[in-house]
């Protein structure tokens, strides 16, 4: 009774084992599954020697049962010849022999008797070993069965664990050159390119704006040589240029040559204010 309930205890925590829970705490699914069929063959394999003992014990049991059952009718037989041979030595006046065999037939019912009453006590435990036996091999059998869904399903959760492993590698390289994300490499090396690319543009502004400040200095330069120009015309007497006339420098020329005439323009006015002075 032992061994049954031994047995239909370590067949009922097998079925109801639950793969996906193991799974979960298992850091390598295929070593976890392989360890777990390991282990289920094993028990399959101890199952199978206890049954086969069982069955074997049930067989010894029958045996002996049977044993008993013709042990019982090899003497009830014998009981039946010394009763007769006891009736005709008694018909025959022989009553001494008659009663000698008489005496034998009692043994042998006494015999038969033992041998009936053996075959009775073990009928119960030949049908309650034969009902165990039945049950163990029902449960063997569906150890079997359960052993093939685990192959089955370690098959399939295996292609499963290296389908989700070779997509989490291909999102984690997708993420890895998201362009759009601004943590990844290709992200911050963008970032370091348009800082780049704004200090470049800095320098170009501010070299801009220095060569503004050279070209208007070349402007203000020309405007006083035209006042300059102006002025000379002026002393000259002559008619100050339009703007947008001549270049400065042909005015100053043009005021070189006249110097004699300038000298003596000079001279009259001076000579003019002091006629007006005196006649005041």
């Amino acid at each position: 009774m032992a061994t049954k309930q031994s047995i239909f205890g370590r067949i009922s925590t097998l079925v109801k084992a639950n793969i996906n829970a193991l799974l979960d705490n298992a850091e390598d699914p295929q070593k976890m599954l392989d360890q777990l069929v390991r282990d289920y063959t094993n028990s399959i394999a101890d199952a199978e020697s206890a049954i086969a003992e069982t069955i074997g014990n049930l067989r010894l049991l029958e045996r002996d049962h049977a044993e008993d059952v013709q042990a019982a009718a090899e003497w009830g037989g014998k009981a039946l010849a010394a009763s007769r041979k006891a009736d005709e030595l008694r018909t025959a006046g022989n009553t001494v022999d008659a009663d000698k065999f008489d005496n034998l037939a009692k043994i042998a019912l006494q015999r038969q008797i033992s041998a009936e009453n053996e075959a009775k006590a073990a009928e119960p435990t030949i049908a309650s070993q034969t009902e165990v036996v039945e049950k163990l091999k029902d449960g063997l059998n569906g150890m079997k069965v359960k052993l093939e869904q685990l192959k089955a399903k370690r098959s399939e959760l295996l292609a499963r664990a290296k389908t989700a492993e070779a997509q989490n590698k291909v999102a984690d390289a997708v993420k890895a050159i998201d362009v759009l994300d601004p943590t990844s490499d290709i992200g911050r090396f963008e970032e370091k390119v348009r800082r780049q690319e704004a200090l470049a543009q800095g320098k170009q502004e501010l070299a801009a704006s220095s060569l503004d400040a050279q070209f208007e200095s070349l402007d203000d330069i020309g405007q006083l040589t035209e006042v300059e120009a102006r002025l000379a015309a002026l002393k000259a007497g002559s008619t100050a240029p339009a703007v947008g006339a001549a270049a400065p420098q042909a005015a100053i020329s043009a005021a070189a040559d006249d110097d004699e005439e300038t000298a003596d323009a000079t001279a009259r006015l001076a000579a003019e204010l002091a006629a007006d002075d005196s006649s005041r």
